[in-house]
């Protein structure tokens, strides 16, 4: 698609395609901030569903995070557009003392929490984000810049499951719709001034102090090298579809290798020679999952799994004795087996003085990764 074309409005039949997959829910959660991109999923939304006789009820919330003096204002914006288009408006506010660091991941992480409990509160299955194809590529940039793996350079599906904190995720979890993932921002901002709709600025977007902002900047370099927005989106999608296929290879090798079900809680004892039998990156993540199910220290870094891989594998061709701990799971090798379960107390101490002791050595080195 040409720039000219990337400045076109969206017009009613694309909005329709938009959102027709979602035409049976009882109820939708749109979640409008008052910028460019959820204005427009808003009025969107509002299009698509005025020109059904029947489908789901439709609600708008504002997450004021209090974080600007200007929020609770864009708020207020967001509630008279929506009154207009005849959809109901609910502002929900993060109250209480904000984070001095990492203050952008927390308060997404609170973001969507509000929005999943207002999902569960209206009986609305699904909550609606307005990211974009700009934002895909940006995820895209942002998670090469971290070393992500092949599931994370995947980056952004256009819906995912995102549990309530607290609740039984099976029964309660909702799921997020990103229906404009495809769709270029420039398109969204070419149809509200095709409406004569206004919407806020939020000068954090332009924030160098972000991650975002600063990689934002890069893209016109980028592009002009012929890396832009799609062809990064493009990488995404042909990933996703890579790692899809690599993870149903996981799923038949977890089932000859490993005596019990990855996705009970273990212990887990598998077959050493037919773990290293795998290719790498399927024995890795075969791997992983059984220490994410026996652990109970958090997420797994992939530098550490990996590394942790590597020791196993020459501990399998030398055929000796190996015992690591990993996010709270203990990883043993011994006698041709592998066995992974929750650590004792006394082992994860003594991982956690080791990890403390290289990382504040007599050289001041670090591992991280």
């Amino acid at each position: 698609m040409s720039a000219a074309e990337d400045a076109t409005p969206v017009s009613a039949a694309e909005a329709a395609t938009l959102f027709d997959d979602l035409h049976s829910a009882p109820a939708l959660v749109i979640a409008v901030s008052g910028g460019p991109d959820s204005t427009a999923l808003l009025v969107l939304a509002a299009r698509w569903r005025a020109a059904r006789k029947q489908g789901p009820a439709l609600l708008a919330v504002s997450v004021d995070h209090g974080l600007r003096p200007e929020s609770a204002r864009e708020a207020r914006a967001v509630k008279r557009l929506a009154g207009k288009l005849g959809i109901r408006h609910r502002t929900l506010r993060w109250t209480g003392s904000k984070p001095a660091t990492a203050l952008q991941e927390e308060a997404r992480r609170v973001r969507y929490q509000l929005l999943a409990a207002a999902a569960r509160g209206a009986g609305a299955p699904c909550v609606l984000t307005a990211h974009t194809l700009d934002d895909q590529a940006e995820t895209v940039l942002q998670r090469m810049a971290r070393g992500s793996g092949l599931s994370g350079l995947g980056a952004m599906a256009r819906q995912t499951l995102l549990p309530i904190a607290g609740a039984d995720n099976k029964k309660a979890a909702i799921v997020l719709v990103r229906p404009l993932l495809d769709m270029p921002k420039a398109r969204l901002i070419a149809t509200l001034a095709a409406m004569g709709i206004s919407f806020a600025d939020d000068p954090s977007n332009r924030d160098r102090r972000f991650t975002r902002p600063r990689l934002r900047e890069l893209m016109p370099a980028l592009a002009a090298e012929g890396l832009d927005a799609r062809r990064l989106a493009l990488l995404a999608r042909r990933l996703r579809r890579a790692d899809e296929a690599i993870e149903a290879a996981v799923e038949a090798a977890a089932a000859v290798v490993a005596d019990t079900p990855l996705s009970e809680r273990g212990p887990f004892m598998m077959d050493a020679k037919k773990l290293g039998g795998l290719p790498a990156e399927v024995a890795l993540r075969v791997l992983g999952r059984a220490i994410a199910q026996a652990g109970d220290e958090g997420p797994l870094q992939l530098g550490k799994l990996e590394a942790l891989h590597a020791e196993l594998r020459a501990a399998m061709v030398d055929k000796v004795r190996l015992r690591r701990t990993l996010a709270g799971a203990l990883v043993t090798h011994s006698k041709g087996r592998v066995s992974v379960e929750t650590a004792p107390p006394r082992a994860k101490s003594r991982a956690r003085r080791t990890l403390t002791t290289r990382q504040h050595g007599p050289r001041g080195s670090s591992d991280r990764r």
